[in-house]
């Protein structure tokens, strides 16, 4: 297929949001909200501006960013970064800013795709082990629940099992970044692989320009899985970005379903201590192999695989480039002329600064402009 993508023009899935990972579909409930919500524990089994007309975005807000001292992380009260923020500034980073932005702003069509994906993704995840409803009300809880799964998944990772839903976390270029992980297994060689999905709204493999955001996301899924478990990851910088409370009494249905998998803890800081020396100890190995796997949505149909070769240099270069804007180090940019064609399917294109300046931001432009008058 032509790298323009002219034929897959007002289709979804040319947006670039359609594959965004359906895992971390959950993880868009951000943790440091919770307030009177519910996690899943996986239980090991035996195998702005509103829119205008026609939905359309007619402006928006001047944030006036010349102004603005502080930094992205610091105007969207972020604590941390998610893996798929990352992956989507690899496919248009003014798209990105602008979601973030106008939080909740999704055309319908976008969000039944993401619905989809998630349910098919679930069936997997059913598959391998059991789900089960713990309330939280503290973000402590919450991050108590993600702790727990990673202890009830070491095990089954050692005796060489099949595991889903690995939250990983790490602290990458000054930025706590979060995941997680569709799967992990064992290859018959004895290779620890990791197989993400994704699903497609049409039956056809994705342009190019897709599969380099997703082959990008699963490489910062190993990035930070191997930090984890050659234990480069420390209980304090985690503390630091999220501003846990590690001594903090945890709620009693974490502590009940603590105690049903055999842990005897009182507080975040106990489970912590757990989760760092069971990742440092149980000499889980780094991820040997990085696979991509595309169904169709409608049919659940694999339309194929990619095998991604992992280049150390290259994703920390994207990564260091990424976090250079979240820090406020420099304006967010869009695509480049050659990529045009994404703009065809973003809902921000009417908006979009960066096509109005001919791919360079109007905050940049209006102070070159006054020096010509």
């Amino acid at each position: 297929m032509a790298e323009n993508g002219e034929e897959e023009m007002g289709s979804v899935e040319a947006s670039g949001f359609s594959d965004l990972s359906d895992s971390e579909l959950l993880e868009y409930l951000d943790l440091e909200d919770t307030q009177e919500s519910s996690a899943s524990l996986s239980k090991p089994g035996p195998s702005s501006e509103l829119p205008g007309k026609d939905d359309k975005l007619t402006s928006l807000p001047k944030w006036k960013r010349g102004l603005d001292v502080s930094s992205p992380m610091e105007r969207f009260h972020l604590k941390h970064l998610y893996v798929t923020d990352l992956s989507t500034q690899d496919w248009c980073e003014q798209q990105m800013v602008y979601g973030k932005e106008l939080p909740g702003f999704l055309a319908p069509e976008k969000a039944a795709v993401l619905d989809t994906g998630a349910s098919i993704h679930l069936a997997r995840e059913l598959e391998v082990h059991d789900l089960v409803t713990v309330p939280t009300t503290t973000k402590e809880d919450a991050w108590a629940v993600k702790f727990l799964n990673i202890l009830s998944m070491i095990p089954v990772l050692q005796s060489e099992g099949r595991i889903r839903e690995f939250p990983v976390f790490g602290e990458v270029e000054g930025v706590l970044l979060v995941g997680v992980i569709d799967e992990l297994h064992y290859t018959p060689k004895g290779e620890l692989e990791l197989a993400e999905l994704k699903t497609r709204r049409r039956p056809m493999l994705p342009l190019e320009a897709q599969k380099k955001k997703d082959c990008f996301q699963i490489s910062l899924y190993k990035y930070i899985f191997d930090a984890m478990v050659q234990g480069k990851v420390t209980s304090a910088s985690l503390i630091h970005h999220t501003k846990l409370c590690p001594d903090k009494p945890l709620g009693p249905s974490v502590l009940r379903h603590a105690r049903q998998g055999g842990f005897s803890v009182k507080s975040l800081g106990d489970l912590m201590e757990l989760v760092f020396l069971s990742l440092t100890l149980s000499d889980l190995p780094v991820i040997d192999i990085l696979k991509i796997e595309y169904i169709h949505q409608e049919t659940a149909t694999v339309l194929g695989t990619e095998i991604v070769a992992f280049e150390e240099k290259e994703v920390r270069g994207k990564v260091q480039h990424y976090m250079a804007y979240w820090m406020g180090h420099r304006e967010p940019q869009g695509v480049d002329v050659e990529e045009a064609w994404k703009c065809r399917t973003c809902n921000y294109a009417d908006i979009c600064e960066w096509r109005r300046g001919g791919g360079v931001p109007s905050s940049i432009l209006e102070p070159l402009a006054k020096k010509v008058k």
